[in-house]
């Protein structure tokens, strides 16, 4: 079988499940496993090379949906086979990585993976409940901060904070990524910042300057946090278990 992977995060799920040899080309960005570095590219994330798809001859094409929807149908149009995963939490990312394992042969390596997570998971509730919190605490995560984005119900960040026992402070906004203003994060004062992203500055030290975030108890308590790899809660793959760990470490495991 020769498959070609046009999203990071689906380049992910097809070497999880074994599939290094029938990967034949992956979209730019697709870092992850490092041998998915060495596989030809075809283009970016947003405008593949159909042309060189074509060349390559694949009998299967694995994407994601909303901005890459437009080289889906044209693709499809061909005639090509491309299958869209676009999950917007565990459950459905359990059935995309169920659905590539029907496609590509590897059922039972996709059960074994699916499986894998949901113990994980388990493990992680089980640990918050051990924990007998006197309250739940409550986060933000700053996906970009110019201007400030975050993350909302219906997305894997939302879900993982419920997870790890603590209340999305972006949960209300009902959309999976919006736009948030320095008055509401104030207003929802978090006890834990998680920073999606890298800056010259320390990002910690940025967000302390930002007027009126002195009062914000992550801020006062020392419970802000970039040392996290975003691809670890950003990324829908077999990886999010390792950002639910990590996360889960930061909130119980820190020095008080």
């Amino acid at each position: 079988m020769r498959i070609i992977s046009l999203a990071p995060a689906t380049t992910e799920m097809l070497f999880a499940l074994g599939l290094d040899k029938e990967i034949i080309a992956v979209s730019q960005f697709s870092d992850y496993p490092p041998q998915a570095i060495n596989k030809p590219s075809v283009g970016t994330f947003s405008d593949p090379n159909v042309e060189m798809i074509i060349a390559l001859k694949p009998d299967i094409i694995f994407c994601t949906g909303l901005e890459q929807m437009p080289v889906v149908n044209k693709l499809r149009q061909l005639n090509f086979k491309v299958q869209v995963s676009d999950p917007a939490n565990f459950s459905e990312l359990f059935s995309s990585i169920k659905k590539m394992g029907e496609l590509t042969d590897k059922r039972q390596e996709a059960e074994v993976l699916v499986e894998k997570m949901r113990l994980a998971i388990d493990v992680i509730k089980r640990k918050v409940l051990q924990s007998h919190l006197e309250k739940q605490p409550k986060v933000y995560i700053e996906i970009w901060h110019s201007p400030l984005m975050t993350a909302g119900s219906g997305s894997f960040v939302d879900e993982i904070i419920s997870i790890v026992g603590g209340i999305n402070i972006a949960h209300d906004s009902f959309r999976p990524y919006v736009n948030f203003t320095s008055e509401q994060v104030i207003k929802g004062n978090p006890d834990h910042i998680v920073m999606a992203y890298m800056d010259k500055e320390d990002v910690t030290r940025i967000a302390a300057k930002r007027p009126g975030w002195g009062s914000i108890s992550a801020i006062k308590n020392g419970k802000v946090y970039n040392d996290i790899n975003s691809d670890l809660f950003l990324r829908p793959g077999p990886r999010l278990i390792d950002g639910l760990n990590e996360i889960y470490k930061k909130f119980y495991e820190q020095p008080n």
